[in-house]
């Protein structure tokens, strides 16, 4: 479907655009319902032939055929309602899958730095909801909007065979009451859309809490997070109190106008009959059809309005969904993969969506096999270097080259199949340790997850699990400790084999057991492949090739660590304060 944030402002062609991959199966349930509403109504003419049948004596002849014409209708109008409802479940629910499908790429093509402003879990929910939103209208359009619609069209057909200026003086007084209550109905939009706004903030608040309860408990704020949802449930609470409240006028409205109409049409029918211009048969229907009428325009009124609300949750949450990508890739790579792995940064300046600027023109290069350590003070730019080296973010000016390749150019699969990843903060999925490994190439053999495992040093504790590889972590891992966590992380960077390992602080914040099991399987990861590694201890990249040190947006020293050592300057400065950091934790 292509970038669907041009459908942001535009729900119905995001609609039409969806629907229309169904477009058979929707036509075929719109006649069904036809269908199934013409015989539902014209029951009340087959009622008025064997009335008519019943009171005249020569004509009871006719008894059976009427009767017989009534129980044809009843039948098809139950057969009819049954064939479109098969074939609703099948088309509704293949829609509302499309839609969770669409969106969910659409969200997932954002950079990972979208996210950070952005709750997962609010996120998540209103795709579920816009789905699901998309869903009940169309079963609303189909069983409450359509059937009124059709039968009022049918019911003034036959209205006409009795008195032709009473079916249009109906159809007249029909059209202004349903124009009202539709025109009335769309200035209440704004209070659907105030209501769907709220509800999904309700969720997001919820999911958001639930996610880090055990912050909330460590901390002490359970009341107080109970307060917040409180008020925020209360907002939500007001704004579908005023919605409701909207509707409800609406039904009043019409109400009070389907009283009236009702007197005046039995009125007239009644004189028609005294005029001898009606039969007893002809006063039935005009009175069966002119409250089938009524009716209907009372559950069009109230089906148009509830349209008009699930469509404005569906409208809100595609503006809050469909925003547009920052980063777009080719859908064609310009050159080969990557298989070498060499890096270079040419004049790069970089700035965050919020002005802050890190590099202004940032230059170095790294050849196929380095082992590069990047260091610096907190801030300096190290992070933001792999996070452009990922296409996290695009640079504003320069150009990132991967053995030659600018970046930009790559696709999402070729850039991510160049580079492997062990981060500080190791994600995993609530699956199994099998499936969590394999990520890093799901076409891998079991025999190969092994042998991932086996070189990332995991073997000690998977023969330890209840149900070793096949055990499932919890969610994000909760299940393992955070130097198993790292071993899994470095299990599936072994199976991506990828020519450029990125290593975010691997070995920071891990007990001394769990580190030595790391930097052996770190030291096995890291042959022949070209290493950049950012570390909170210096000592761990004492054996890398060279050091980088960043600081205020620029490499301030490059080096192998002996030469740097030797020459004084930011690198030695960074090893006499760890070093007197550890002295002072010693003493």
């Amino acid at each position: 479907m292509g970038d669907l944030s041009e459908f942001a402002n535009h729900p119905y062609r995001f609609i039409r655009r969806i629907v229309g991959r169904y477009f058979g199966s929707h036509v075929a349930i719109a006649l069904a319902v036809i269908g199934a509403v013409t015989c539902s109504v014209s029951t009340q003419y087959g009622i008025k032939r064997l009335v008519d049948a019943l009171s005249d004596p020569s004509r009871h002849a006719d008894v059976w055929t009427a009767f017989a014409l009534l129980i044809g209708l009843l039948a098809a109008d139950n057969m009819f309602w049954r064939l479109a409802a098969w074939l609703c479940h099948s088309t509704y629910v293949g829609v509302s899958g499309s839609v969770r499908r669409k969106l969910f790429r659409h969200l997932t093509g954002h950079a990972p730095s979208f996210f950070n402003n952005q709750p997962p879990g609010a996120l998540t929910s209103r795709i579920s909801a816009t789905a699901n939103a998309l869903y009940t209208t169309e079963t609303m359009v189909t069983f409450n909007a359509m059937p009124p619609l059709i039968a009022t069209f049918v019911a003034i057909v036959y209205l006409a065979t009795v008195s032709l200026t009473m079916a249009l003086s109906i159809t007249a007084v029909v059209a202004v009451v349903v124009l009202i209550i539709f025109f009335w109905a769309a200035v209440g939009t704004p209070l659907h859309h105030a209501y769907a706004h709220e509800a999904a903030g309700v969720d997001g608040d919820m999911i958001d809490v639930v996610s880090n309860i055990s912050v909330v408990k460590a901390f002490g704020r359970l009341r107080s997070e109970h307060r917040r949802l409180a008020a925020v449930i209360g907002r939500e609470m007001r704004a579908r109190t005023r919605s409701l409240y909207f509707l409800e006028k609406l039904r009043i409205f019409h109400a009070v106008t389907t009283a009236i109409l009702m007197g005046g049409v039995l009125a007239w029918a009644i004189s028609l009959w005294q005029a001898g211009q009606a039969t007893a048969g002809d006063v039935v229907l005009v009175c069966t059809l002119a409250l089938s009428i009524l009716s209907a325009t009372r559950d069009l009124a109230v089906a148009l309005v509830d349209v008009t609300q699930h469509l404005a949750r569906f409208s809100e949450a595609l503006k809050t969904l469909l925003v547009p990508h920052e980063l777009i890739a080719p859908a064609v790579a310009t050159g080969p993969h990557a298989s070498r792995g060499v890096i270079e940064f040419r004049d790069v300046s970089f700035a965050y969506p919020d002005g802050r600027q890190v590099f202004s023109s940032l230059n170095f290069r790294i050849d196929a096999g380095q082992r590069v350590g990047i260091v610096g003070p907190s801030g300096a730019g190290k992070t933001t270097i792999f996070a452009l080296l990922q296409r996290f973010y695009d640079k504003q000016s320069g150009a990132i080259l991967i053995d030659g390749q600018e970046s930009a150019a790559m696709t999402d699969a070729v850039l991510c199949n160049a580079i492997a990843v062990v981060p500080q903060d190791v994600s995993l999925f609530h699956r199994t340790l099998r499936d969590n490994i394999r990520y890093g190439r799901p076409s891998a053999s079991d025999e190969e997850v092994l042998e991932a495992a086996e070189m990332a040093r995991c073997f000690s504790f998977i023969k330890q699990l209840p149900s070793g590889l096949d055990t499932v972590v919890g969610n994000r891992g909760a299940k393992l400790s955070g130097g198993q966590r790292q071993r899994i992380a470095i299990a599936r960077a072994f199976l991506k084999d990828a020519p450029i390992l990125l290593l975010d602080e691997a070995t920071s914040a891990l007990d001394t057991q769990s580190e030595e099991l790391i930097r052996e399987a770190l030291s096995t990861l890291m042959r022949g492949r070209t290493v950049l590694a950012i570390a909170h201890r210096l000592s761990t990249l004492r054996s890398f090739d060279r050091i980088m040190v960043v600081q205020n947006g620029e490499v301030v020293q490059d080096g192998r660590p002996d030469t740097l050592l030797q020459k004084g300057g930011a690198y030695k400065s960074l090893v006499d304060l760890e070093f007197s950091r550890l002295h002072s934790i010693a003493a």
